[in-house]
């Protein structure tokens, strides 16, 4: 049964198990934040994460007043380091096809950025337009204040129709992890995946916080081993990266890649 179909959903007033749906919903969240902690606590191969960092990683540029010079010099990088991609605003997609075409590296773009509050009409109309641009993969950001009010059939047809636009194109689903509670990361998790997303992704990089190991770890038991994680948002130097990749990641959202595969020392920013 969906959430949107589900008899009360996102109105616990109006829900005939109210008290005990919390219950379980609290116990169900205790379990899977338990699952996560020791999934963090145990041994992993860094040596072996280290030696292909390099794919795991979304080379991003997103900031406002980036200029052409600045997107030639990501998607160059990301040619000669072999990331999985170059993350960019809608507006330079053409410019990243053009420039990547006959490599491997994919043209990720934003929708819905940086605070998902747009119609789902505007969401779906700028994933049409950015994957007749060149872009493979599209980074959308959650409803938050949808989800925080309840509204969980809103949430999932929100993303359900940009999923339908995106096609075979791969759709990762921004949750802005901190200004969420720990259940709210589990329905995200929940809805994303039951509207057919393929990862679900912690932060924008615009937002109070970015990725954490126990955030990774609480979406990757949620989600399983279906769907991608992806962690984004202060993510910056090689030691962070491995840790999020031990924690359950498979992508990594930064700006500071080149630092993050050559174990340089990596400016401020946020993503």
């Amino acid at each position: 049964m969906s959430f949107q179909s589900r008899p009360g959903a996102g109105d616990c007033h109006s829900c005939p198990t109210v008290g005990q749906c919390a219950t379980r919903c609290n116990d169900k969240v205790g379990a899977i934040l338990t699952a996560g902690a020791a999934r963090i606590a145990s041994p992993h191969d860094q040596a072996g994460i280290a030696n292909g960092l390099a794919s795991y990683i979304d080379h991003t540029l997103l900031k406002a007043d980036a200029i052409e010079a600045e997107v030639l010099k990501l998607c160059a990088e990301a040619r000669q380091n072999h990331f999985a991609s170059v993350c960019v605003n809608p507006g330079w997609v053409k410019l990243c096809a053009d420039q990547l075409r006959g490599s491997k590296v994919m043209v990720c773009t934003v929708i819905g950025f940086p605070l998902g509050a747009t119609s789902t009409g505007a969401k779906v109309a700028e994933t049409r337009q950015a994957i007749a641009d060149g872009a493979d993969e599209i980074d959308m950001v959650l409803n938050i204040g949808a989800l925080k009010s309840g509204q969980l059939g809103l949430v999932e047809q929100d993303i359900r129709s940009v999923k339908q636009a995106c096609g075979r194109h791969t759709l990762k689903v921004i949750l802005e992890t901190a200004l969420l509670k720990d259940d709210e990361k589990v329905t995200a998790c929940e809805l994303s995946k039951q509207a057919g997303a393929d990862f679900v992704k912690t932060a924008t990089g615009f937002g109070p916080g970015g990725a954490t190991e126990a955030d990774i770890a609480l979406m990757r038991r949620t989600v399983g081993p279906e769907m991608g994680v992806k962690a984004s948002g202060a993510v910056r130097d090689t030691e962070t990266a491995q840790k999020m990749i031990a924690a359950g990641a498979n992508r990594i959202g930064a700006s500071a890649s080149v630092a993050i595969v050559t174990g340089a020392a990596a400016g401020k920013g946020n993503y």
